[in-house]
């Protein structure tokens, strides 16, 4: 262990107090939806064992997790093999059930993916020509490509693009070239447009790429009308909800859509639109500006980092939760088609809570040793 007073005093406690509002709103967000009190109640028992891993973390130099980074990657990698023996849920099969509680390695997944690559650029950021030539792209965009892959394979979409919202974070901190940037939009656009094509003249192609369940999210996140009772229900009750709770919302103590069921999920996926509905727009603004804290904090520990190594750790997990948190709450108000992304430290959900508790202790592990030795 390698904890001194001097440590102690550089944690960044805003994080800490953040944490702890973020468990308040999780708390109303769940208790206000159809899952009622019990639900709620236990996730706050698993914020009480998020907080006792994240100050074990805060214990070992985070040095060591660099020493660790690629045992861990392989580690991932296997758990995500082996949940295709498991027995599908949902139609995928993401998770290992472990009697009690439902385990789901894509989530440590992300940490340990961050990790890898963190590793293997600051190997390579004294290199002023690391990233000269496009091919230099390849082994960062394959060690986040396999567990990506994987993970769509399951499958599970929404999970999946959180990974890319890792690499471009890491790739932007660690100095990729503009000219690749346009090379990347030039092979994502030719997708885009390759799959248009198909669509308009070989549909039957077309859908063997994209699932007919995933072709009805955009369908009805465009016009979610047009099956109100239907495929658009999710999205049409939710934009009900948040715009029912107005300004100030029909408080905690009120019966609402989400707690009467018409909010499908609204302790996991839709969670949102029950704080919005519960505490309207002024306590849903306070939870986005209790995340923007979050991230501005963050961003600050990554440019104060004492090392390469520790900075795209943090600039990863940026990315990661900057993604989740858009994407969660944009497909709540139609501006996002609907994805199974959770709402980080909101949502529901043992495993996904644990692994941002591990990361955000990784994160003020980096912070709080963000300065070399010296005599006091």
């Amino acid at each position: 262990m390698d904890l001194e007073k001097r440590h102690v005093k550089s944690i960044d406690w805003t994080i800490i107090l953040i944490l702890i509002g973020l468990c308040a709103f999780s708390y109303l967000g769940i208790s206000g939806s159809a899952s009622g009190l019990e639900m709620a109640q236990r996730q706050v028992i698993w914020y009480v064992f998020g907080f006792i891993i994240l100050i074990g973390i805060l214990l070992f130099d985070y040095r060591l997790f660099y020493n660790l980074s690629y045992v861990l990657y392989v580690f991932g990698l296997i758990l995500l093999i082996g949940v295709f023996q498991t027995e599908a849920r949902n139609n995928a099969t993401s998770w290992y059930n472990l009697g009690p509680i439902l385990f789901q390695p894509s989530e440590p997944m992300k940490l340990f993916t961050i990790l890898a690559v963190a590793r293997f650029m600051a190997k390579k950021a004294e290199d002023q020509d690391r990233f000269y030539y496009f091919y230099q792209l390849i082994p960062v965009a394959a060690l986040v490509g396999v567990p990506l892959l994987l993970i769509l394979l399951q499958p599970d979409l929404g999970t999946a693009m959180v990974y890319t919202g890792m690499l471009a974070t890491m790739l932007i901190v660690g100095g990729i070239r503009m000219k690749h940037v346009l090379y990347l939009g030039g092979i994502i656009g030719s997708f885009f447009a390759g799959m248009t094509l198909l669509y308009e003249y070989k549909q039957d192609i077309f859908f063997k790429i994209i699932k007919p369940y995933q072709w009805d999210r955009i369908v009805f996140w465009m016009d979610p009308d047009l099956e109100p009772m239907g495929r658009g229900f999710q999205l049409k009750q939710a934009l009900i909800s948040i715009g029912s709770g107005q300004l100030f919302g029909k408080g905690i103590n009120t019966p609402t859509q989400a707690s009467f069921g018409w909010v499908p999920v609204g302790e996991s996926d839709f969670i949102f639109t029950v704080i919005a509905e519960r505490l309207g727009f002024v306590g849903a603004g306070v939870l986005m500006i209790l995340f923007f804290t979050m991230i501005y904090r963050m961003i600050r520990i990554a440019m104060e980092a004492k090392d390469p190594f520790g900075s795209y750790v943090v600039a990863g997990v940026v990315g990661m939760l900057t993604f989740q948190i858009f994407e969660n709450i944009g497909m709540t108000i139609q501006l996002m088609p609907i994805t199974g992304i959770p709402l980080p430290f909101i949502s529901y959900g043992g495993s996904s809570l644990i692994t941002n508790f591990l990361i955000i202790g990784v994160v003020l592990n980096i912070g709080m040793r963000k300065d070399k030795l010296r005599f006091d």
